[in-house]
């Protein structure tokens, strides 16, 4: 039996084209069954695009981009591993800071220093966000509560921050 991944993203550049085929599909062949959550903003780009269909061939639970309506059954099982990537400097700072304005920020947001819990975090910035005062701080407050950070590029496959996941 797979375990569950609860892979994240919020929208950064190479959303629309390396999300599903450089971490879904990838993370969905190594064993892990996902539930996917999404930013609104990411879950727009991806409906404009086409995207969501590529994701949703890498899972059988529902994509979601929006919290479900008082009532509605909960469509995902509770993952105890997290990776959000791509994860945007906005959605970076916001995490840190405990601001859960949209059901991707609150589901982490909620799990975020939980023994037991593994989250890996998967940035994507401008070289020039790294020089702001504020953004080690940022990464620094999420490593203090046990979250992995490594940072996406332009070069690299995203696949890299899968290694960073344990074996499911």
């Amino acid at each position: 039996m797979s375990r569950v991944l609860g892979l994240v993203a919020s929208s950064c550049g190479g959303l629309d084209t390396r999300f599903a085929a450089q971490l879904a599909k990838p993370a969905a062949d190594r064993g892990w069954e996902l539930a996917i959550t999404l930013t609104p903003t990411a879950a727009r780009w991806l409906s404009e695009t086409g995207g969501l269909g590529d994701l949703q061939k890498c899972t059988e639970l529902p994509v979601r981009g929006t919290a479900r309506l008082p009532g509605e059954p909960r469509p995902h099982p509770d993952p105890e591993v997290f990776l959000f990537a791509p994860a945007s400097a906005n959605s970076v700072a916001k995490l840190a800071l405990g601001i859960a304005d949209n059901q991707a920020l609150t589901l982490l947001g909620d799990v975020l220093g939980t023994p037991g819990i593994t989250i890996v975090l998967g940035y994507q910035i401008q070289d020039t966000r790294v020089h702001h005062p504020a953004w080690q701080r940022h990464l620094d407050t999420l490593a203090s509560a046990g979250v992995t950070t490594a940072r996406l590029t332009p070069e690299s496959p995203w696949t890299s921050v899968l290694d960073l996941l344990p074996v499911p």
